[in-house]
């Protein structure tokens, strides 16, 4: 088969004129640089007593605001399971309103069963892509971490990138996973110096220069071509009625 010859002079008829974007560097400028503090949310998978996901949490708090941060804390005590109550809860409330309020997120599991627990998950399952116009995760930047009893594993990290894919989050090339983590924190819960605590460090680092260098034009970032074109009132009218619910 011959290959077409460069530059291409074949056209692109497939493609919506009206809908493209050339994207530029003027574009991905901020229009009007923030002047706050980063915000980030930090969500942990553990509801133990002692928990070394909620004290590695912790330290990424501590990291994130000494680096100049505003950070909140969601702990998912009360929150009810998935589909076991209205999203009017006030657990799930706080919780959507705390994603909204960020501009990054930390998320932290331990590892159970060879992935993220039950926990962990119900936190992200609660977080819709969209809630009207707003969309509480898509844009954010996301780190992930995680803490095993045993030796070193990425399985809850893999899953963590997963989902953070999945609700549109930017998620930093950086993470964290802390192995036989009983031996890593002292009796007060502070993560003991070496090599494991100088990784988290660089992931709250990273985390807030990609949260610096991402806000305030994470909507231009995440926006899309296909999007653009779904939004056409000629193309809302047509998906309604392929669904039954054309007005009549």
């Amino acid at each position: 088969m011959d290959k077409p010859q460069q530059p291409f002079a074949d056209g692109m008829p497939n493609l919506s004129e009206a809908h493209v974007e050339v994207p530029t560097s003027e574009r991905v400028e901020a229009s009007a640089p923030l002047a706050h503090a980063p915000r980030f949310l930090i969500l942990y998978g553990s509801l133990r007593e002692r928990s070394f996901s909620r004290f590695l949490a912790y330290e990424a708090a501590r990291l994130l605001e000494a680096m100049g941060g505003e950070v909140r804390i969601f702990h998912a005590d009360g929150l009810p399971l998935p589909d076991d109550a209205t999203a009017e809860h006030p657990k799930v409330q706080e919780l959507r309103q705390l994603s909204i309020w960020s501009e990054g997120q930390v998320w932290v599991s331990p590892e159970r069963h060879g992935t993220l627990t039950g926990v962990m998950k119900s936190q992200i399952d609660w977080l819709p892509l969209s809630e009207g116009s707003v969309r509480p995760t898509q844009g954010r930047t996301l780190a992930v971490m995680q803490v095993s009893g045993g030796s070193q594993s990425f399985n809850a990290v893999n899953s963590l990138r997963i989902l953070g894919r999945w609700m549109r989050m930017i998620t930093i090339p950086n993470q964290s996973s802390v192995p036989m983590a009983f031996k890593e924190f002292d009796d007060e819960g502070r993560m003991k110096p070496g090599p494991l605590y100088d990784r988290v460090v660089d992931v709250c680092e990273e985390l807030t220069k990609f949260t610096l260098l991402t806000r305030g034009r994470a909507d231009y970032l995440v926006d899309r071509y296909s999007e653009r074109k779904e939004r056409e009132p000629e193309r809302l009218k047509a998906v309604a009625a392929d669904i039954g619910f054309a007005q009549r």
